[in-house]
């Protein structure tokens, strides 16, 4: 795919929390990518939420690095998290069998965070056991939100409190009508900023700061 838009005449690549960040290597020298990210946005969305003992969880291991990053972000804000992670076991493929718990939720609210959810099977299957663990209140963050299938059936019917997604996705009027639970932050704020920096000559770096959250808050 990054061959063919090149190949279309594309020189650069603006994008919101690749699914894998080593995409950007596909695309050649003379394209640069700039691969933002919302969770800026999210972190000053939470800090309205008067958290309690906040845990920062991570759905599974591959996603310390994104959970880490997330906890940073209420740390330079003051708050002191702490970090979880789910550790899944797999009865079958596609099937999670049973889920272990790294850290302690009892009493904290928590938000798992996460890059996309889908039909949201092993998101709300975390949150329960979140629940069952002891965790006051479960919150969840994604970038983007498809909810295919079940997802917003499975999202109602769980012990989530709230899931954050980004407009990266249009939230179909279908999701809307079967659950309340879904918050819908802006990143227009944010890719105006891009594009602005790009066609202005200025630095992007700016966009990546934590601090900014607040502004592009829409």
């Amino acid at each position: 795919v990054a061959r063919m838009l090149e190949a279309m005449g594309v020189d650069r690549v603006c994008c919101v929390d690749l699914h894998c960040g080593q995409i950007q290597g596909f695309f050649g020298p003379r394209t640069p990518v700039d691969n933002l990210f919302a969770g800026p946005i999210a972190l000053s969305y939470f800090k309205l939420k008067n958290l309690q003992n906040p845990v920062i969880v991570s759905p599974d291991a591959g996603g310390v690095a994104r959970a880490k990053a997330f906890l940073e972000g209420l740390l330079a804000a003051g708050l002191h998290p702490s970090l979880a992670v789910i550790i899944k076991q797999r009865s079958r493929p596609g099937v999670v069998g049973s889920m272990n718990l790294v850290g302690s939720v009892e009493g904290c609210d928590t938000i798992i965070v996460d890059d996309m959810i889908d039909t949201a099977g092993t998101l709300t299957q975390a949150a329960n056991e979140l629940k069952n663990f002891g965790a006051e209140r479960v919150f969840a963050f994604a970038t983007h939100g498809l909810f295919n299938g079940p997802a917003a059936k499975r999202i109602q019917d769980c012990a989530l409190e709230e899931v954050v997604v980004a407009n990266t996705v249009p939230l179909r009027d279908e999701v809307k009508a079967q659950t309340s639970k879904i918050r819908v932050i802006s990143v227009g704020k944010l890719l105006d900023g891009a594009i602005r920096a790009i066609h202005q000559g200025e630095s992007m770096s700016a966009l990546f700061n934590n601090d900014l959250g607040g502004r592009l808050l829409a």
